[in-house]
């Protein structure tokens, strides 16, 4: 949050003329709702999604950066190049791909039929520089995902294929706090900023899987 307003006090001495602020679907948190709406209010069960939805708000309370320069973006569950393995917070798909790289048993919390909207990085980016360049959009929020639930267990599946491992995963208790099922409306987003995601579920997997089978090859250490 301090580095949210960082950014927005710089913005505003130097003249910056628009300003994204990202956040995270998990601020919509207990809320039942599929598919979820920006209109729904923020239900954030963890302490990483409550940072999160603080920081969204600083925008509208920060004056002296007005409004008019302003959108953000909701980000769903995204995958992609440049996601550290090493990282407490490394999401599912990285993770997964690095057991079955391994030949091992990939975790999965509780049964497996969590749903998560997952999406491809170049998607992301898309979804943020339509924020950055389409008009009329100050002080509106929008959810830059895939726009389909999927659960870990189908996740599982889809990357055991793409690798080409014979393994099973291994289930354990599932984690307190964390959101059951994740689903994003992207409707406002295609309408006003004219954003379509590019790239597939698959597609955006495979992609992710041959990034880590080259990031292993040039590496000396395992990553």
């Amino acid at each position: 949050m301090i580095g949210t307003l960082n950014v927005l006090l710089a913005a505003r001495d130097s003249g910056v003329q628009r300003v994204v602020c990202a956040s995270s679907s998990s601020v919509y948190g207990a809320n039942e709702t599929l598919p979820k709406a920006e209109h729904l209010p923020a239900e954030p069960i963890s302490r990483t999604p409550s940072a999160s939805w603080r920081a969204r708000l600083l925008p509208q309370l920060l004056g002296g950066l007005r409004p008019r320069h302003l959108s953000r973006s909701a980000t769903s569950t995204s995958s992609g190049r440049g996601s550290d393995l090493l990282s407490q917070y490394s999401a599912v798909v990285p993770t997964f791909i690095d057991a079955l790289l391994d030949g091992e048993r990939p975790v999965i919390y509780g049964d497996g039929s969590q749903t998560r909207d997952f999406t491809y990085i170049d998607n992301v980016i898309e979804g943020t520089v339509l924020a950055l360049t389409a008009p009329e959009v100050a002080g509106k929020v929008y959810n830059i995902a895939y726009g389909e639930g999927v659960t870990v267990n189908a996740l599982f599946e889809l990357l055991r294929e793409i690798v080409g491992a014979d393994v099973e995963p291994r289930y354990v208790e599932a984690r307190a706090g964390e959101v059951r099922h994740s689903q994003a409306d992207i409707s406002r987003a295609t309408k006003e900023l004219g954003y379509r995601p590019s790239i597939s579920l698959r597609e955006g997997l495979s992609l992710t899987v041959e990034y880590y089978r080259g990031r292993r090859s040039e590496s000396p250490v395992p990553l």
